[in-house]
């Protein structure tokens, strides 16, 4: 039992800054897929294929997570951002799909790495408030998400796509400042005495997993269509490759605000009720967007990036609502789900694209992610969780 239940907002924000010290490499493909694509002479299903590889790491979150749940996890964290930061800035230079494969595959490694431990040091850290210290985290990320498409295509601009490799160094001191600011936490203690086994808390919430992973699914191919393949989507339709970016980083900017006070709104409302909403509002938003075009569509990617990404925090808190001691493995679990189902979801967007086009791909996308509602409404009501009590 910790004796400090205060929210420990200086450990949260390091945490949240990891997270954006990581995903800033993390985020570099989508805004220079069509230069790619121009160069390698690929389809659309192949470049969305590349998105599939870098989450095939994420096969092995659930063995993370137990490894994680046994060791310092706070080193994963540490050097995570080093391994994704080499292999995202060498992508501009493969010389072929082989080469380009291979090195998102490695940035998928570094993915694994850090997101798996890094949601269960938050809330080791934000004790009863886990939806806010989400939303912190979460931030983070989507901050990167703003900054990586900006950071990416300015490379480019300053030293063509093959010289983006200029940015590794950044990556590699974002580590050595991370080993300074992250080797004191310590959460191990907290995951050292187990009396409940890792199949019989994986078996008590097979029921969990199947509605959670049922609202991935059926949102992942709108999500896909407006991250993955937003940029391929807005210069089919005649728009410049940097508008195209910087509509990204419009919609990642917005999904930052939504992370930020989804999380918090979640501890309020509770999560069952705040997905719900989301769950609503996503193909309405995203059923305006393709409608509508030119200046128009900025208002709109604004309010779609608000709820397109104001799930993440409220799922993560969702997941770590429950009391277990193996909470990494659980973790893995859910990421594990997110990472397969949405890279199901990319491979047909692609396949979908190739065959009736990007815009009709993307009202298919706004029509399907409407059956993530009973997927909410068959979530229990919300509680504290205590998992292996319950079994």
């Amino acid at each position: 039992m910790k004796i400090d239940q205060k929210f420990e907002i200086g450990n949260v924000i390091t945490i949240s800054i990891a997270h954006l010290a990581h995903d800033i490499y993390a985020s570099f493909l989508a805004p220079i897929l069509p230069l790619l694509i121009e160069k390698l002479g690929i389809t659309i299903f192949l470049a969305g294929l590349l998105d599939v590889i870098r989450k095939i790491p994420a096969l092995a979150n659930p063995f993370i997570g137990l490894i994680a749940d046994r060791v310092s996890v706070r080193y994963f964290i540490i050097l995570a951002p080093s391994i994704t930061a080499v292999s995202m800035s060498l992508i501009g230079a493969a010389p072929h799909y082989i080469v380009l494969s291979v090195l998102i595959f490695i940035a998928g490694i570094g993915s694994t790495l850090f997101h798996v431990p890094a949601p269960v040091m938050v809330k080791h850290v934000s004790h009863n408030k886990i939806g806010k210290g989400m939303s912190y985290y979460m931030l983070g990320g989507e901050l990167a998400r703003t900054l990586g498409p900006l950071t990416i295509l300015g490379a480019v601009s300053l030293w063509g796509l093959e010289g983006t490799y200029r940015l590794i160094p950044f990556g590699l001191v974002a580590s050595v400042i991370l080993y300074f600011r992250l080797h004191r936490i310590e959460i191990k203690k907290d995951f050292e005495r187990k009396k409940t086994g890792v199949r019989k808390t994986f078996v008590g919430l097979i029921p969990f997993f199947i509605s959670i992973g049922g609202f991935i699914f059926c949102r992942a191919a709108m999500k896909s269509a407006l991250t993955i393949y937003l940029p391929t989507f807005l210069t089919s339709r005649g728009a410049t490759l940097w508008m195209a970016g910087a509509s990204l980083s419009v919609l990642q900017f917005a999904g930052a605000g939504g992370t930020f006070f989804a999380g918090i709104i979640s501890d309020k409302i509770g999560r069952k009720n705040s997905l719900l909403v989301i769950a609503i509002m996503n193909p309405i938003l995203m059923w305006l967007f393709v409608k509508f075009n030119g200046v128009l569509i900025i208002p709109i990617l604004i309010v779609t990036g608000f709820f397109l990404f104001a799930s993440g925090p409220v799922m993560l808190a969702l997941v770590h609502d429950h009391d277990t001691e193996h909470m990494s493995f659980i973790n893995g679990i859910y990421m594990t789900i997110s990472f397969i189902l949405g890279s199901i979801m990319v491979l047909f967007v692609g396949l979908a694209a190739d065959k009736f086009g990007l815009d009709l791909t993307y009202k298919i996308a706004a029509f399907v992610a409407l059956f993530s509602i009973p997927f909410v409404l068959s979530l229990k009501p919300d509680n504290k969780t205590k998992t292996e009590k319950l079994l």
